[in-house]
């Protein structure tokens, strides 16, 4: 880094993109007044570099209008966000944004140098979740006894390598693309818990502005595309695997409960192009899948819970930064959409022999959409259209996650 917190640029190096007329400084915090002379959308983006170089963050806001026929704006927690260029907007001969009569201010804020030393509640967590996903995989996919030789929990690790590398994919991916932009956040937290999959999955905590549609977009899609990515090569390797022996003990258990999962549709265009290049295994009587097998599985249903278009969920992310506010009307419908599929499930399915069968699920995700959209998408700072090509690859992205959905994800059934 060539300069400091404590020497801002100064605006003669803001010169072709914002037209300065003043400077504030408050607290470390500098506010460049002015005009932007390019569309608002590029110039926290054109002018992050020469920031960046000198220890700071920077975005756009706008300040409001000059005159009673000025613009209206939204509020994002004190900032105002710059809505789309509209039909009046227009770029001046001489270089300067005729928008509308309104004020900017460039904000430049200081970047902490700091790492905040070793991230322990990231290890911490981390480690709680391997050991969490270590005993699941050992004890509920491998049928290893675990009480009488607790050593060989540790022959889960192709389980907890397959399941914790979807997931954490699936947030290093929203991390690169947020540090890409400039965007302060941490990296994921694990949450650790003895179900079924060992774990709860894993959440980054985005603490920067979004500066823009783009990157709203840009962070929201690179997680479930970095999965998928991870996802279809476990599951290919998975089905690739000979199955294991369902021990004695276990089959002859008496339980009388047997939970089958169902494969989406991605799922079975996996297993038909690994059967197709002779990859392929088969299970026979006595036999189950490839613990490998079931982390795919999972990281297609995370996918697509995570692509529901609500709140700050991904896919949330996604529709915000293509639709605008309408993203809001959007997701009003999904918790509707939700429990009209439970109400569904329940009157045409037979209860399972315990529990509450399938249709508690999307119950359990109607209530949380619902409180997903109560508390709002994420606003950038800059609201401006999102380019055409992203949004392509939006739509396709939501097309992968409903090749990821099945209305009954799993099955409990008597012996």
């Amino acid at each position: 880094m060539s300069g400091s917190a404590a020497d801002p640029p100064s605006p003669d190096r803001l010169a072709g993109v914002f037209s300065v007329s003043s400077v504030r400084r408050v607290d470390g915090t500098v506010k460049y007044i002015g005009d932007p002379l390019v569309p608002p959308a590029a110039v926290a983006e054109q002018l992050r570099p020469v920031f960046r170089q000198q220890g700071y963050d920077v975005r756009l806001e706008e300040l409001g209008p000059e005159s009673a026929a000025g613009a209206t704006a939204t509020s994002n927690g004190g900032a105002t966000v710059v809505d789309d260029l509209g039909a009046d907007d227009s770029i001046t001969p001489g270089g300067t944004l005729n928008a509308r009569s309104t004020q900017y201010a460039l904000v430049a804020e200081p970047v902490s140098t700091d790492t905040g030393g070793v991230p322990w509640l990231n290890i911490g967590l981390l480690l709680a979740t391997i050991a969490s996903t270590l005993y699941v995989g050992a004890s509920a996919w491998y049928y290893i006894p675990v009480a009488e030789n607790p050593l060989r929990v540790f022959e889960a690790w192709p389980f907890v390598v397959a399941m914790l590398g979807v997931l954490g994919i699936h947030e290093l991916g929203h991390y690169a693309a947020a540090r890409y932009h400039g965007v302060d956040v941490t990296l994921p937290y694990f949450i650790p818990f003895p179900s079924y999959l060992g774990t709860m999955g894993a959440v980054i905590n985005i603490r920067g502005r979004i500066p823009d549609r783009t990157a709203l977009f840009d962070i929201g899609v690179a997680g479930p595309l970095a999965g998928l990515v991870a996802t279809t090569i476990v599951t290919v390797i998975g089905l690739s695997i000979d199955p294991i022996t369902v021990p004695e003990r276990v089959a002859n258990s008496g339980t009388g409960i047997i939970i089958t999962f169902n494969y989406p549709l991605l799922f079975q265009a996996l297993e038909a192009l690994v059967n197709t290049l002779g990859l392929g295994t088969e299970v026979g009587p006595g036999e189950s899948v490839h613990p490998i097998v079931f982390a795919g599985w999972a990281g297609m249903f995370f996918t697509f819970l995570n692509l529901l278009p609500v709140g700050q969920l991904d896919g949330g992310h996604i529709v915000r930064s293509i639709v605008g506010r309408r993203q809001e009307t959007i997701a009003a419908a999904v918790p509707g959409a939700l429990f009209a599929l439970a109400g569904y499930l329940y009157f045409t399915r037979d209860p399972p022999p315990v529990g509450f069968g399938v249709w508690g699920l999307w119950v359990f995700w109607g209530l949380f959409a619902t409180g997903l959209a109560y508390a709002g998408p994420a606003r950038p700072t800059v609201d401006t259209t999102l380019d055409r090509r992203r949004a392509l690859l939006g739509v396709f992205t939501f097309l992968l996650g409903l090749a990821c959905f099945t209305p009954v994800p799993f099955e409990i059934s008597a012996v």
